[in-house]
């Protein structure tokens, strides 16, 4: 079983930054792919970025290439995202999910283990 815990959302104002961390409990971190998802109401949950178990492979969204960076400390079971030059269309729900067997995948179906979520709003 794995749990998952986000921080670091809340507000800010076009052209911010926030970081997003997701802690994890699980006994071999660097066993699990993790995996940043976002969803704002009414729209399904879109794919933000994914990094492998070791780091060797990351892959983005369209839409944040450029401006968000996943990383991850194995040492601390943790997963992070920087977010910079936020705009309004960035606000949403973000979810932090993980994949056992270490492979990135931007797919939110090959995830089996999801965190509670942290809001994040961007505002003009």
């Amino acid at each position: 079983q794995v749990q998952l815990v986000e921080s670091g959302g809340g507000s800010v104002q076009a052209g911010g930054s926030l970081r997003l961390s997701c802690a994890a409990s699980v006994r071999t971190f660097s066993n699990n792919a993790m995996g940043w998802f976002r969803q704002s109401p009414g729209t399904e949950r879109e794919f933000v970025a994914t990094i492998g178990g070791y780091a060797y492979n990351i892959y983005y969204g369209d839409s944040v290439k450029g401006r968000f960076t996943i990383s991850r400390d194995n040492a601390k079971n943790t997963v992070y995202l920087q977010m910079s030059s936020l705009k309004p269309e960035d606000t949403a729900v973000y979810y932090c999910a993980a994949r056992a067997g270490g492979l990135a995948s931007i797919r939110s179906a090959e995830y089996g283990y999801w965190g509670q979520g942290t809001q994040v709003t961007v505002s003009s």
